[in-house]
């Protein structure tokens, strides 16, 4: 049964009205929907990958069998596309209606099934009817929201979305590392593909002690000609301990973290569950 006003695979997505100051990550994400698996060497390579990966941290943390997920911001549906290769029921969510239109799109090229729909995970509470086995946000979603109150909200809105025995799991990217430096740019990544040469890499101008505004570039070689494509959106740094804090507070418990050489994820993943409410 699809989740009330669920959209299935190919089917027109609607476009919510968002609050103004919602709008430049919505239009970062609108715009980048195209380009998004370009930041991957092979994208569909990945999406099994990371399935696999979060299916092993899944059945490791909650013991249990694949049942129902909610992806609450699925983007173009890596982690979603990935979780439904392995048996999972899949309800994918994002911010950008033209990602979740990407994501039901792939799901169709990889022959599986998903539902649909334009929710903020900061109100998941009324955008998403009913409660998942699985409730996940990764590749860094979080950042996007600016203030430590509002990944509060997020955390409140995912933790009751969350089934009696559920799982909630999140990953971010590892900014402990930084250690109090505040990085200008990541490395650039090279990809060699059948489709041409691709590189891909960010630039991040620090406004505070936190929050940077991060442009992502991602070069093509179109028959002996670079083009180049530029996205920008804004992002703060959160560190491991602030967002245990954020969920110890939110009721979540037996919070864990797992990083990567333990998972084979590309980012540390906070998980959360509990047995009984």
């Amino acid at each position: 049964m699809r989740p009330p006003g669920s959209r299935g695979n190919g089917e027109r997505v609607a476009v919510r009205v968002m609050a103004a100051v919602e709008d430049p990550v919505v239009r970062f994400y609108d715009r980048l929907a195209s380009d998004y698996h370009m930041i991957f060497g092979d994208w569909r390579e990945a999406v099994c990958r990371q399935g696999e990966a979060l299916d092993t941290l899944i059945r490791r943390v909650g013991g249990a069998a694949p049942g129902s997920v909610l992806d609450c911001s699925c983007g173009i549906g890596t982690q979603a596309i990935g979780l439904a290769l392995r048996g999972y029921r899949v309800h994918a969510t994002d911010l950008s209606p033209v990602s979740v239109g990407r994501a039901a799109r792939e799901a169709e090229s990889f022959g599986v099934s998903l539902t649909v729909g334009v929710a903020d995970l900061r109100r998941l509470g009324t955008d998403v009817d009913g409660s998942f086995d699985v409730v996940l946000s990764c590749d860094n979603a979080l950042a996007h929201l600016l203030s430590v109150d509002q990944v509060r909200l997020a955390a409140r809105g995912m933790w009751s979305k969350v089934g009696p025995t559920g799982l909630l799991l999140v990953s971010i990217r590892d900014y402990d590392q930084f250690a109090g430096e505040k990085p200008r740019a990541t490395m650039p990544r090279a990809f060699l593909t059948p489709e041409g040469r691709r590189v891909s890499f960010q630039i991040w101008d620090w406004a505070g002690d936190d929050v940077y505004t991060l442009h992502l570039f991602i070069l093509r070689d179109v028959d002996g000609r670079w083009e180049t494509a530029h996205h920008e959106t804004r992002s703060r740094m959160i560190r491991r301990d602030e967002l245990s804090g954020v969920l110890r507070e939110a009721g979540c418990s037996e919070i864990r973290w797992h990083m990567p050489g333990d998972t084979g994820y590309d980012q540390p993943i906070v998980t959360a569950r509990e047995g009984s409410r």
